[in-house]
């Protein structure tokens, strides 16, 4: 049976946009795939990622029966969260756009999971193929293709590349755009998840 890995992103719980959809988005994926497995990296829980230091880089760059406890320990849990992703078969980033870019949470687990000898070789191909990824952005006005601020979208071109990278090629970047309406007050948080479900369910459940 098929394995989900569903990466949180946003620390907003309860009055997440982006974890609501994906709430409703990945029970229709259980309902399509019964006795599949889904696996839940909340980024938003347990404290930040460490940075990449210098006993991570050391750790990364040397076999493991040459660590020291220093870079053993550094590269820990880089180790877990490449191993998380190589056994999914599919992923799903849902994901608040900040700044025009990708949270710094995000782009710290994407420093850990872009890896050589891991997720890419020597000759800079990727190593995590065979899947699929889904990357649900949840952004206050709109940014997607075709929109006026299509330009001031950095968020998709990076995530886009950066996946390709590590050999992950079958992607689709969905926009449930105009999150700013919530706090405006021209509507609320459960009918504008209402109004954005289907689209996320039929963009991503096919």
């Amino acid at each position: 049976m098929p394995t989900l890995l569903r990466i949180d992103v946003s620390p907003r719980g309860d009055y997440s946009v982006s974890k609501k959809l994906a709430d409703a988005a990945v029970a229709a994926w259980q309902e399509k795939n019964p006795g599949g497995k889904v696996v839940t990296r909340d980024l938003s829980k347990g404290g930040p990622l460490p940075f990449v230091d210098l006993p991570w880089i050391m750790g990364a760059y040397t076999p493991a029966e040459q660590h020291s406890p220093e870079t053993a320990a550094a590269i820990k849990v880089s180790n877990e969260l490449v191993d998380e992703l190589l056994a999914a078969d599919e992923v799903f980033i849902d994901t608040p756009m900040y700044n025009f870019n990708i949270p710094a949470a995000l782009k710290g687990y994407i420093d850990h999971i872009v890896r050589f000898g891991r997720t890419f070789n020597e000759k800079y191909e990727g190593l995590a193929t065979g899947k699929k990824a889904f990357v649900l952005v949840a952004s206050a006005g709109a940014y997607g293709p075709g929109t006026h601020a299509e330009g001031m979208n950095f968020l998709s071109p990076y995530l886009t590349f950066i996946l390709g990278f590590i050999g992950i090629k079958e992607q689709t970047i969905h926009f449930a755009d105009g999150a700013s309406a919530i706090q405006n007050g021209q509507t609320t948080l459960e009918a504008f998840v209402a109004e954005k479900t289907p689209a996320v369910i039929a963009a991503f459940v096919k």
